[in-house]
Formats: C-alpha cells, sequence, structure tokens
C-alpha cells in the first residue's frame, strides 16, 4: 500500500505503518489462542492479538483494510470508496447489509451504542494443533431519521449481517 510516497508490506511493523501513514481512523481488534500439544502432558497456549486498521484516503480513492497478527502486518484488504468526511454520507440502512466495521463507521459515523458477545470458535487444523478465534457477535444501535426510530446492525466478525429497525 502506498502512504503518500512511501509503502508499507507485509511484514511491515505496526509502528512502521504508523509512521508512513498516520493513524487509521477505526481499528478492529480482538484475540484469539493459538495451543500446541493440545490434551497432552505439556500443552502451551499461546494468545495471539489481531488488529484491522481502516485508513480512508478520501473519495477518489479505496479504502484499506491492514490485518495485523501480533503487531506484523499479514494482509492488505481493498475495500470501497473513501468518503470526505467520517460519518456524513450514511446510506439508507438497507444498504450496510455485508460493509466492515470500518467502513459502516466512515459512512455513519461510531454507532450511539455497542453491545458484543464473543462466542469462541475451536479448530483443530492437525494432531495435536488447536486454534481458539473469537467469532464476534456484535450489535451496533444508530439513531433514525425519526427520533422515534434507531436501527441496530448486527456484525458478525466485524461485517454487517442483519439490519433491524426498532421502535423505541
Amino acid at each position: 500500500m502506498r502512504c503518500g510516497s512511501r509503502l508499507v508490506g507485509e511484514g511491515d511493523r505496526d509502528f512502521q505503518v504508523r509512521e508512513r501513514c498516520g493513524a487509521p481512523f477505526w481499528i478492529d481488534a480482538y484475540a484469539g489462542v493459538d495451543v500446541f500439544g493440545a490434551r497432552t502432558p505439556l500443552e502451551r497456549q499461546v494468545e495471539v492479538r489481531f488488529e484491522a486498521w481502516y485508513f480512508n484516503f478520501g473519495p477518489r480513492d479505496l479504502m484499506r483494510r491492514l490485518i495485523f497478527r501480533d503487531g506484523v502486518l499479514q494482509r492488505e484488504e481493498t475495500l470501497g470508496y473513501g468518503v470526505r468526511d467520517l460519518g456524513a454520507d450514511c446510506p439508507m440502512p438497507a444498504a450496510w447489509q455485508g460493509l466492515s466495521s470500518g467502513e459502516l463507521v466512515a459512512r455513519c459515523g461510531e454507532p450511539v451504542s455497542r453491545r458484543s458477545r464473543p462466542v469462541t470458535i475451536v479448530r483443530r487444523p492437525g494432531p495435536r494443533q488447536e486454534q481458539w478465534r473469537e467469532q464476534r457477535d456484535e450489535a451496533w444501535l444508530y439513531d433514525g431519521d425519526d427520533t422515534r426510530v434507531v436501527y441496530e446492525a448486527r456484525l458478525i466478525d466485524g461485517r454487517v449481517v442483519g439490519i433491524e429497525r426498532l421502535l423505541r
């Protein structure tokens, strides 16, 4: 990814990316555990920290999501077009479906309320190996145009999977 005249890429550290690109407008952080020697006399559990950084370069450029694992850049993803002003270009709630958390924040601003219910998913990629990851089940509330209405966006792992119109 290019930030002005500087480049960032896989393997760069989070502090290097921040120095080259500035602060992201949104960070989605979560954790997991890698288990080695699962169910043996010597089981080792290592906590893994993930962060998804979101960058908005304006309405003529695409937004970017950078995924870090323990502070090291793992991959870059290209999203939809950016916005001129964060939170000032909110589409109708029906258009929220499929947006990432960063895209929703870029378009509609931060929610007025957030609730989270983490669920642990366990994968077993090989013998005596396990990966425990949080499945983030969140409900974000946004005020509607009508003062009697609020919209609840349901996000699973940082992506909108459903929208519900609620009365106050």
